[in-house]
């Protein structure tokens, strides 16, 4: 069988049913990858490294020798974890960095064992400019908005069970946009993977019109890229108006039993942003376990920085559609929306 070599659009066609390997080092897979893609890395960090000095000052003879020494030790192991996870058409699809010797070498161990082998031409280099190409098509969206404790992300979910389109950048980022968002100690992507995770779901649309909700352009520690940023803040927004006590309650059950020593951290890192007295009035009530009060003072601070953000939304076509709702119920609110919507 002959090992053929794919663009990227035919290479992630074929990647929804089969398998990916990613034959690049540990270290380059935990930054970034190809969303789904399994690690079967050729050289682990270190050896990598040293492959790659001798390329640099012995020449590429060298480094492939020494490269093939440090690969026929792996042989067996590689074709026996791929064969735990290849399926009965034994179709898999490899890649490394920009579709050279590393999988050039994976490629041919796979095809002579029996598999039947697809290499992505370019490799992940390609994939990534693929990435950043998605963030300037023509994208659709429609942007739910509304205070701190609206319960948007829950009404977004909602949105998605009555066979809306939704992009959910929060899951995407693993982080829930504020000061609190990591609570739940989930760690970031990197930036990269960030992007590479959107675009995947972003490609998914079509020419369809999704529903995102109202973000600042950063979530945690990460950027929405600006090109999706940019289409964001000219798009209609649908504003939920759910009444301050309410929200309060909300916001309050979600976060109250998370660990104090995080929460003050927290406040601690907008501190600047919320005044002296404002930080210490928060810190005191969470001292005395007043949690409900801590985050009364912090509600109105969000409340404050969200107004801003709907003053200076820039490039807007018409004013967001406000829409009032006595309390969050997540199912009513989703419908009420939807027919608000297309009346």
């Amino acid at each position: 069988m002959a090992i053929e070599k794919l663009n990227i659009e035919d290479f992630l066609s074929l990647s929804q049913p089969h398998p990916v390997l990613d034959v690049r080092s540990p270290g380059e897979y935990i930054h970034a990858h190809i969303p789904g893609a399994y690690n079967l890395p050729l050289f682990n960090d270190e050896e990598r490294k040293t492959v790659g000095t001798l390329y640099k000052q012995q020449g590429r003879e060298t480094a492939i020798k020494t490269g093939l020494d440090i690969f026929g030790l792996k042989m067996s192991r590689m074709v026996e974890e791929v064969e735990n996870f290849a399926g009965k058409d034994r179709i898999i699809l490899i890649h490394c960095w920009r579709g050279g010797m590393r999988s050039a070498g994976v490629a041919w161990l796979m095809d002579l064992y029996g598999f039947r082998v697809y290499t992505l031409t370019g490799g992940y280099k390609k994939f990534r400019r693929y990435v950043l190409e998605t963030f300037s098509m023509p994208l659709h969206f429609k942007i739910l908005g509304g205070y701190t404790g609206s319960g948007k992300t829950r009404v977004l979910k909602e949105l998605k069970k009555q066979d809306e389109l939704i992009i959910d950048l929060e899951e995407i980022a693993q982080h829930k946009g504020s000061a609190f968002g990591a609570l739940e100690g989930k760690a970031q992507p990197s930036q990269e993977m960030f992007e590479n995770l959107l675009a995947t779901e972003l490609r998914k649309l079509g020419s369809g019109c999704a529903w995102l909700e109202d973000e600042s352009q950063r979530i945690g520690l990460l950027n929405i890229p600006p090109e999706i940023w940019k289409k964001m803040r000219a798009s209609p927004l649908y504003f939920l108006e759910i009444p301050f006590e309410e929200r309060l309650i909300n916001i309050t059950a979600e976060y109250g039993n998370g660990d104090q020593e995080k929460i003050a951290d927290s406040i601690l890192r907008i501190q600047k942003r919320l005044g002296g007295l404002e930080t210490k009035n928060a810190m005191r009530f969470l001292q005395e376990g007043n949690v409900k009060e801590c985050f009364r003072v912090l509600l109105r601070y969000y409340d404050k920085c969200y107004l801003n953000g709907l003053d200076n939304r820039e490039g807007i076509k018409e004013q967001p559609q406000k829409l009032a709702f006595e309390k969050i119920d997540v199912f009513d609110n989703a419908q009420k929306l939807l027919n608000f919507q297309y009346a």
